[in-house]
């Protein structure tokens, strides 16, 4: 009897289920075809009568009235429109002739005073004043708005945008100016002026494009004279986020970006890998390709567990963006009873701090489920411990932040902390703005501190504030929370494609950070692909700047095969996750030069009938369509549904089996000297044998072309699956132009790869 109770109440639960989600109101993003030959003589006004067709008899459920479900009605990103309708709805829309696809929104998440001069610009000398400042350029930024007025967004000595801008300014008492020339708020569920109550908006606008800013500091530290990358480039501000970032509202953001005239998009947003069909940011970044524009996004964030298969943005026609440290840090050092000591990181550097040897104590030290929540420092957990006057250990973890943890131990009446990382966060340390003496630590640091307080009865210790300090040998290195490949979305495209500075970049902020006196300031350090993804935005605005006529596709090569993968002690770059090496899942091509990509000598680019047929071989004609916003006929001659590893991208990636065979081709693009000669290098693939097919490339003019062939082959048989890497540099007089090989090994396999 039970058991039928049970199941009639899972079956009603669903059923009331059901019912419920056929009765919620939901925004769907709605992609159609255009009638056969039809271009809407007569403009938007047409398009938005047959976007609008699609609406017609639906009705509301309680009035019987036909209501406003449009919610808006994209023109360059997808063919199609975004409106609040019920499933039912949607499956009756579905029989319309015309109709596409559905899809539900969905969430996104929102993923310098030494930046610039650590990426070799400097303002009298190199890059800068070789690309004007990034002069005339147009950088449309999707994110959380923008705080106007900050000094960052200053309009001195910025020209006025050029005649092609078509954007308008939405601030309320205040003006747009020279340098921010646009302002825009899509965020459904934040209704107002474009203003960014997050911060995260405001930080990365000022680093693609923050005019100079002298005295830029927080609490003190890292001084100096903040500027964006392009620092008279034009900001295109699209607020796409509130208290979410709604799909709809992307793509809307997008299509507005597409057409006001940017030159560049930075989207430093992301959600987990899907198909580049079902992802907005690979939409509206394939159209916004189209019309030449360069987009640039965030690799991602992982934070926790494994790293590998986490990038996201992976679309071939995106930028996509690690992370990189950069040679400041905020120093403190944690100094033992027994003389070891620990360097850390802290923006809490206090004035006239006089060191002394302090108690030292962990109290997660009995490993029970009360001592777990004070290792954690949460809040009441070291009420029923003395911690008074003495210096206490914290787990990072739990549900409050760094600066809460430290407002659990001052209030308990701890003199200052140490917080301890946890094991997956590798060497990274973060600069945080805590609200008593205190320091972030490694893991691997605060095992021998605990080690430590267990071996003695009265173990002491002090914390040395050292301040700023410009100079680590070890940067660039990649922080343990950069999402690393293989590009789950697109296993034949190799991403991340670029590291970029992403830990503890100082930038604009709306509003203070805390310190213990509540100090106020307008700028702030924090951490994330975001950060990278707009050093990289601001990076191709120089580049857009020198070379206006280039594609999307060469600026990228640009970046790409002219990128560094030594730190300043010409070791190699370094994974903070493991101490070692750092593989070309984290690294991609490598760490952004900015003055060589301005000269890159050769350049791979590629054209939109490529992507299509790289398209066609990875999707169905329908989900082809659903990117390009066409019909499309993948047998037709102009598309031969080319291998991933055959699109002409800056690097190669690939899986070969034993007695494999790969053969893959690439074209340069002469954009140095007219005559110019090079000679191939190639960097051996483990177990791999490469060659290249001409090994000698001679051009006679600019604009000239070359293509040449790849030949990767293996002769043994293996049980397991790896990855190796290596390289292939094309070398001149003056240029060095390398791309970065993958090659997945895998078991026997009976087929040849050929492509051209």
């Amino acid at each position: 009897m039970a058991s039928m109770f049970l199941f009639f109440f899972i079956f009603s639960f669903h059923f009331y289920l059901d019912a419920a989600q056929q009765s919620i109101l939901q925004t769907y993003i709605i992609r159609v075809n255009l009638p056969e030959g039809h271009d809407f003589p007569g403009g938007s006004l047409a398009l938005e009568s047959w976007y609008g067709s699609f609406l017609d008899g639906i009705q509301d459920l309680n009035t019987n009235t036909t209501p406003s479900r449009m919610v808006y009605m994209y023109r360059n990103v997808i063919t199609g429109f975004a409106a609040k309708l019920y499933p039912h709805e949607v499956e009756e829309m579905e029989k319309k002739e015309g109709f596409l696809h559905a899809m539900l929104q969905e969430k996104y998440d929102l993923h310098t005073t030494r930046s610039s001069n650590f990426l070799g610009l400097y303002q009298d000398v190199g890059a800068w004043p070789d690309s004007n400042y990034g002069k005339g350029v147009i950088i449309g930024v999707v994110d959380s708005g923008v705080t106007p007025g900050h000094p960052s967004f200053s309009g001195e000595n910025v020209p006025p945008p050029p005649v092609k801008w078509k954007g308008k300014c939405e601030l309320k008492n205040i003006s747009c100016n020279n340098k921010l020339i646009g302002a825009r708020n899509f965020a459904s569920d934040d209704p107002g002026p474009p203003v960014d109550y997050d911060g995260h908006g405001t930080h990365i606008a000022s680093i693609a494009a923050g005019n100079f800013v002298l005295d830029a500091n927080m609490f003190g530290q890292a001084n100096g004279t903040a500027s964006g990358m392009a620092p008279l480039a034009h900001l295109a501000i699209y607020k796409a986020c509130g208290n979410h970032c709604h799909s709809s509202d992307i793509l809307a953001a997008m299509d507005a970006a597409i057409e006001d005239g940017v030159d560049v998009l930075s989207v430093s947003l992301g959600k987990e890998i899907v198909e580049f069909y079902r992802d907005v940011i690979a939409l509206g970044a394939f159209s916004a390709m189209k019309k030449g524009i360069f987009v640039s996004c965030s690799g991602g964030n992982k934070f926790k567990g494994p790293n590998k298969f986490q990038v996201s943005n992976g679309a071939p026609w995106i930028l996509t963006v690690g992370a990189s440290t950069i040679d400041r840090k905020i120093v403190a050092r944690v100094l033992l009873g027994n003389k070891e000591d620990f360097e850390g990181q802290t923006l809490f550097q206090p004035e006239n701090y006089h060191p002394s040897f302090l108690t030292i104590i962990y109290p997660g030290i009995s490993g029970d489920e009360k001592s777990q929540n004070a290792s954690l420092c949460l809040p009441g957990a070291l009420d029923d411990i003395d911690v008074t006057g003495k210096l206490v250990v914290c787990d990072i973890g739990g549900p409050i932040n760094h600066l809460e943890k430290g407002r659990v131990v001052r209030d308990a009446g701890g003199a200052g902390m140490i917080l301890v990382n946890e094991k997956i966060d590798g060497y990274t340390t973060f600069a945080d703005p805590f609200v008593l003496p205190a320091v972030d630590i490694t893991h691997a640091s605060g095992e021998r501190i605990k080690s430590y307080i267990n071996s003695t009865m009265y173990p002491i210790a002090t914390i040395l504030f050292k301040g700023t300090v410009i100079g680590d040998k070890t940067a660039p290195s990649v922080p343990f929370f950069s999402s690393r490949g293989p590009n789950l979305a697109s296993r034949g495209i190799l991403k991340p494609d670029i590291i970029g500075p992403g830990l503890n970049i100082l930038a604009a902020w709306p509003e203070s950070g805390e310190k213990n006196n509540n100090e106020q300031a307008s700028f702030n350090m924090i951490s994330g692909t975001s950060m990278s993804c707009s050093h990289l935005s601001g990076i191709a605005a120089l580049i857009k700047n020198s070379h206006p006529d280039w594609s999307p596709a060469m600026i990228k090569s640009a970046i790409m095969t002219s990128a560094e993968q030594t730190n300043l002690n010409k070791s190699s770059i370094l994974d903070e996750e493991t101490n070692e090496t750092a593989d070309v899942f984290a690294i991609g091509a490598g760490h952004v030069n900015a003055t060589r990509a301005l000269d890159p000598g050769l350049v791979y680019d590629i054209s939109t009938n490529d992507y299509i047929s790289y398209l066609c071989n990875i999707y169905t004609e329908k989900q082809v369509a659903i990117i390009v916003q066409r019909k499309i006929n993948c047998r037709a001659s102009e598309y031969k549904r080319l291998p991933e590893a055959a699109l002409n991208y800056p690097s190669v990636s690939l899986e070969l089996s034993s007695f494999g065979v790969g053969v893959y081709s690439r074209t340069v693009t002469n954009v140095g000297d007219a005559n110019s000669d090079y000679r191939v290098k190639i960097e051996g693939v483990s177990g791999v044998n490469v060659n290249v097919f001409p090994n000698e490339l001679k051009f006679t003019k600019v604009g000239e072309r070359y293509t040449y062939w790849i030949f990767f082959t293996r002769f043994w048989f293996q049980r397991i699956e790896s990855y190796v890497e290596g390289s292939i540099t094309w070398v001149s007089p003056k240029h060095s132009v390398r791309i970065p090989v993958s090659v997945k090994l895998v078991p026997w396999k009976t087929k040849l790869y050929l492509s051209g």
